[in-house]
C-alpha cells in the first residue's frame, strides 16, 4: 500500500477510534457512577416513567460506541502492527510472521472471552474468578513477550486489546440482552428485583468493565511513555501490574466517592 495512504488511513481511524472510545466510556461512567447511585435514590413510579425513555437512548450509544471503538481499533491495529510490522522491534521485525500472530492474536481474544465467561459464571466467589482471569491474563501476556517477542509497545497496545475486547462482548453479549429484558419487564409493570439474575449479570459486568477501562486508557496511549516501552521485559511487565493495580484501586475509589455525591 502507498504509503501516504496507509498514513491517511490511519489517521482517520485513529482518529474514529477515540471519538467512538470518548462515547463509550463516558457512557460506561456514567451508568456506574452517576445513573447507579440515582436509581437507589426514585421510586418505582419515577423509574417505570423514566427508565424505558432513558435507558434504551443510552444503551444505543452505549453499545454502539464499544463497537466502533473495537472495529476501528481492530483496523488499526491490523495496518499499523502487522502490516507495518510496528507489534516487533529488531532482528524480529522481519524474520516473524506477522499474519499469523494476528491470526494467533485473534483467536486469543475470542478464546479468553469464552473461558472469561465460563469463569464467571461458574464460580461463586467472583473475587477469586476475577483472580484467576487476571492470571490467564498474564500468561497471555508472558506468550505475546516469550514466544512472539512483541516489542514493548507492541504487549502494552496488546494488553489494552485483551481488555477492550472483553469489555466491548461484555457489552453486547452480556449487558445489552441483559438490559433489554430489565427494560421489557420495567415496561410491562413487573419490574425485575435487584436480585434478579438479569440484575446482577448486567451490573457484574458493567463493573467488570469499569475497573478494566482504567488500565485500558494507559494502554491505548503507552506510546506516550517511552520509559515504560523501553525498559527491561522484567520492569514492563512490573509496569504493566502497577497500572492494573493502581487502576483498579482508583475506580474503587471512585465508586466509593459516587455513592456519596449528593443530590439536591
Amino acid at each position: 500500500m502507498n504509503q501516504e495512504v496507509n498514513d491517511a488511513i490511519q489517521a482517520v481511524l485513529r482518529w474514529a477510534h477515540v471519538v467512538a472510545g470518548v462515547m463509550w466510556i463516558g457512557h460506561l461512567y456514567f451508568f456506574n457512577f452517576v445513573n447507579g447511585p440515582f436509581q437507589g435514590k426514585i421510586d418505582g413510579p419515577t423509574k417505570k416513567a423514566a427508565n424505558p425513555e432513558l435507558l434504551p437512548r443510552a444503551l444505543y450509544w452505549f453499545r454502539w460506541g464499544a463497537a466502533w471503538t473495537w472495529f476501528t481499533g481492530i483496523f488499526l491495529a491490523g495496518l499499523l502492527y502487522y502490516h507495518g510490522r510496528a507489534a516487533w522491534e529488531g532482528e524480529y521485525m522481519q524474520k516473524t510472521n506477522p499474519w499469523l500472530w494476528l491470526a494467533i492474536v485473534l483467536v486469543l481474544l475470542a478464546v479468553g472471552f469464552v473461558v472469561y465467561n465460563f469463569i464467571m459464571k461458574a464460580l461463586a466467589n467472583k473475587v477469586v474468578a476475577a483472580a484467576i482471569c487476571l492470571l490467564l491474563f498474564a500468561g497471555a501476556y508472558a506468550l505475546l513477550e516469550c514466544v512472539g517477542h512483541f516489542s514493548g509497545r507492541g504487549l502494552f497496545i496488546h494488553a489494552g486489546a485483551i481488555f477492550g475486547t472483553t469489555m466491548a462482548l461484555n457489552v453486547w453479549m452480556v449487558i445489552w440482552p441483559n438490559q433489554k429484558k430489565i427494560i421489557s419487564a420495567l415496561k410491562a409493570g413487573t419490574p425485575l428485583a435487584p436480585d434478579s439474575p438479569e440484575v446482577k449479570i448486567a451490573a457484574l459486568r458493567s463493573r467488570h468493565n469499569t475497573y478494566m477501562s482504567a488500565p485500558l486508557i494507559f494502554f491505548m496511549v503507552s506510546y506516550h511513555y517511552p520509559k515504560a516501552l523501553s525498559d527491561p521485559p522484567w520492569c514492563r511487565a512490573a509496569y504493566a501490574a502497577g497500572v492494573i493495580v493502581v487502576g483498579f484501586f482508583t475506580v474503587w475509589l471512585l465508586y466509593k466517592k459516587a455513592a456519596k455525591v449528593p443530590g439536591f
